[in-house]
């Protein structure tokens, strides 16, 4: 029988029998543990849009009985690139490759990427976003002049519009030259003004350390954090995380910095990882893995089927204590053909394509706490007594029952209250492409 979340009271309501993954939970529950599997089975009690108490089920007379169904605070997806979403109907990538990937982009970017075409996808994307439950974004957005100028102004309008409901943060998406010179100062100060992050693709090269410590001055003076694509491939000689590091630790710097993608650690010598795990705990680098993007896009060539699944090494940087982070990155676009802004399709095919199971443990903070605290949401990502009801609810009750669906059926609130779930449909984009 279906639980009828709309007739909740807004004021004060009772969730009986919740499984919550015990990972996800911050505040006493007595002495009840987690079963086998690390799940509790609690009574949440929701007052005025946010969690009053979590006791242990049956302790709290029930306003709906959620009969066991698994419930989750809404995920955080860390890293995305809303800019260049749901282009693939003008802009196919011919092969599924990286380098085709690049150049298709680059051609539509120069093409179509006005401030309304922009407007248009990234609106669609938030959309598609918030029917899915998701909490908060961080994008990157291709910076290469003059791009910047004109999808920067659009981000700010956008965090503006959806402030409430999905928080915004953006990141600059360039190279090394695009920090170099007169250049480099004007992108490090449009990224500033609009309360945004640093972020580099750095290229290996002669001039890459110069080029870092660059980076790193520009960050430093503007009290930026970093944001960096490293090492999206399967060369086992690419050593730009390595070089990251280093010149973290050589400049000084102290503030947040996220590595994203980081495939090459996943072919490289054991001893040459473990040097590299090293300076990432000493430089205080974080690491996003995008596990269904780095799949569709390393070890592909045509005729032959992929050995490698070019995600990074997930298992050994969490156990040394990394923070560790699973993201969505692109969606419809030359780099990543499918997608649907679903950060639970993430968790749930991360699942299998790493092996984050048996037992599940504390993967699912991966999407929810941790890269909430990394963006700076101390009240997003987990469930704990004062924080807002930004729920997802499940149909499933156990780790076999959720992650054997794609749970389209689940329910999400956003402050105690249910929201409509519609998917915006694909012909709204139509006139983009026509």
């Amino acid at each position: 029988m279906p639980v009828a979340f709309a007739d909740l009271p807004a004021d004060h309501a009772v969730l009986a029998r919740a499984t919550v993954p015990a990972c996800l939970i911050e505040g006493a529950l007595d002495d009840t543990g987690p079963d086998r599997d690390g799940l509790l089975l609690v009574d949440l009690e929701l007052c005025h849009g946010r969690i009053a108490a979590i006791a242990p089920a049956g302790s709290l007379a029930p306003t709906l009985d959620l009969g066991r169904r698994m419930v989750w605070p809404c995920p955080i997806d860390i890293h995305t690139h809303l800019d260049k979403g749901h282009i693939w109907p003008r802009a196919a990538n011919p092969d599924g490759s990286f380098w085709s990937a690049l150049e298709t982009v680059r051609r539509d970017r120069e093409r179509h990427w006005s401030a309304a075409d922009v407007a248009a996808r990234m609106s669609f994307g938030l959309r598609c976003s918030w029917a899915q439950g998701t909490r908060a974004i961080r994008t990157h957005l291709d910076s290469i002049p003059p791009q910047a100028e004109i999808s920067w102004p659009v981000f700010a309008a956008l965090r503006t519009e959806w402030a409430g409901r999905i928080e915004l943060q953006a990141v600059s998406l360039a190279m090394n030259e695009h920090y170099r010179g007169p250049d480099g100062e004007r992108l490090a100060d449009l990224v500033a003004e609009h309360g945004g992050i640093l972020g580099l693709v750095p290229l290996p090269g002669p001039e890459l350390a110069a080029d870092l410590d660059r980076f790193f001055a520009l960050a430093i003076e503007r009290r930026l954090e970093i944001d960096c694509h490293i090492d999206e491939s399967l060369d086992p000689g690419a050593t730009t995380l390595e070089a990251l590091a280093r010149a973290a630790l050589r400049n000084g710097y102290h503030g947040r910095i996220l590595a994203g993608h980081c495939c090459a650690l996943s072919v490289q010598e054991p001893g040459y990882v473990a040097a590299v795990i090293d300076l990432l705990l000493e430089a205080g680098i974080g690491v996003v893995s995008l596990p269904m993007c780095n799949l569709y896009l390393q070890d592909r060539a045509a005729g032959r089927t992929p050995r490698r699944r070019g995600v990074t090494l997930l298992h050994e940087l969490a156990a040394a204590g990394v923070p560790v982070m699973l993201a969505s990155d692109n969606c419809r676009d030359p780099f990543y053909a499918y997608g649907d802004h679903d950060l639970w399709e993430v968790f749930r095919e991360g699942v299998r394509i790493a092996h984050l199971d048996h037992p599940i443990g504390v993967w699912p903070r991966a999407v929810t706490s941790t890269p909430a605290a990394w963006m700076g949401l101390v009240e997003a990502g987990r469930i704990r007594p004062g924080a807002p009801a930004d729920l997802v609810i499940f149909e499933g009750r156990t780790w076999s029952e959720v992650l054997a669906r794609p749970e389209s059926g689940r329910t999400v609130l956003r402050a105690g209250r249910p929201i409509d779930r519609r998917l915006p449909s694909y012909a709204e984009l139509d006139f983009l492409f026509a």
